[in-house]
């Protein structure tokens, strides 16, 4: 397996190969700072499986690089890494052919987890917490929009849905309960409920099955 990160901060793309190498222990992980680079190790990559692509990478000009890329691979994956990301840059990013949008204020855990849902063939898209506000300088979430939770995650009380959020974004138990101010045995009683009213069998299942659904932690309604 060969994968192309293309972000012009070397910082980043040293710090993602560890985490890329959990897909695949023994990946080929390819670098490319400009869009430039970018086309030309792509076409020296014959086994190619996945590009990571930072948006405001010189050369870029907005979408336009990766229409220039899909272009010569468009059967490879091209996944957007970005630190700026509102809902009109992911709906863009997608339909001018990205097959997912990940900010870089993603825990590792659930970057793999968000790329492996993409190697399967899925679409990844983030949760709505992660999309900024341009108005604010990109400070301050947006609070997502209200929408019907999709079954069977309607059947979760907000507490099981606060922990399968934690879950996904690759917590333990332990971290979950400090960050939830709950006790580590209450955790795994609320998971246990979590498992068995989405239909896993176990924790990888959980967050594959609320990834592929596209589930977000809906807001509380006050």
């Amino acid at each position: 397996m060969q994968i192309l990160v293309a972000d012009d901060h070397k910082l980043v793309r040293d710090g993602l190969k560890p985490f890329l190498q959990e897909l695949d222990p023994g990946a080929d992980i390819l670098d490319a700072a400009t869009l430039s680079e970018a086309l030309q190790a792509i076409e020296g990559a014959p086994n190619l499986s996945l590009i990571l692509l930072d948006l405001m990478m010189p050369g870029m000009d907005g979408l336009d690089g990766l229409v220039q890329i899909k272009a010569k691979v468009p059967n490879i994956p091209v996944v957007i890494v970005s630190g700026y990301s509102t809902r009109d840059h992911v709906v863009a990013a997608v339909q001018s052919g990205a097959a997912g949008f990940i900010p870089k204020t993603v825990s590792g855990t659930a970057m793999v987890n968000a790329l492996r849902l993409v190697l399967s063939g899925e679409t990844y898209l983030p949760s709505s917490s992660f999309f900024e506000d341009p108005a604010n300088q990109g400070a301050q979430p947006i609070a997502p929009k209200p929408a019907a939770v999709p079954p069977p995650f309607d059947r979760l009380s907000r507490r099981e849905g606060e922990i399968l959020a934690q879950l996904v974004e690759g917590r333990t138990n332990k971290e979950i309960a400090i960050a939830l101010s709950l006790q580590e045995i209450t955790i795994k009683v609320h998971l246990r409920n979590v498992y068995r009213k989405i239909g896993a069998a176990n924790r990888a299942q959980a967050v594959r099955i609320a990834l592929q659904s596209g589930w977000i932690m809906p807001p509380v309604i006050n």
